[in-house]
């Protein structure tokens, strides 16, 4: 997979990879775009990768792809599930580095019970979700957690 180059560190990164229903896409694209917040108050800020190169990439080559930015600790997908769902819901995939120095009791804890590292959100929630985690005011087993509890799996913001 290619480098993301030229993505702004304050912008969620959006990654398409699923180019078989244009349509669909474009309605993500808008949604993205769109001001958030309780009364819109904020403005979008999203880098959308949309090139073809990218056409059915797995989440394990996403991850590997962009895994060498230090300040990305969350990147989104535009996979098939979302140009089928109604929400239009991405696959939001942890970054988080692993931490080597865990304490053998909480590392077992970990094996045993591993974090979510995926869950989907809908366009809206992409923004509530990198913010957050940007500026470490949640992390990402609290959003994912938050998803698992709606009934159809997806975070939904505001």
């Amino acid at each position: 997979m290619p480098e993301v180059v030229g993505r702004d560190e304050f912008a969620a990164l959006i990654i398409r990879t699923d180019y078989d229903d244009e349509p669909a896409w474009r309605a993500v694209a808008a949604a993205l775009h769109e001001r958030w917040g309780v009364d819109g108050e904020f403005e979008a800020s999203v880098h959308v990768v949309d090139d073809p190169v990218w056409g059915g990439a797995t989440s394990e080559a996403v991850i590997a792809a962009v895994a060498r930015d230090e300040d990305l600790s969350v990147v989104f997908v535009a996979d098939g599930v979302t140009m089928r769902s109604p929400h239009r819901a991405l696959l939001a995939l942890d970054l988080g580095a692993e931490d080597e120095d865990l304490d053998p009791e909480y590392y077992k804890e970990l094996v045993d019970s591993p974090p979510p590292r995926a869950f989907r959100t809908v366009p809206a929630g992409v923004h509530d979700v990198h913010a957050n985690l940007s500026i470490a005011n949640m992390d990402f087993e609290e959003y994912a957690h938050e998803a698992l509890a709606d009934p159809e799996g997806v975070f939904r913001s505001f």
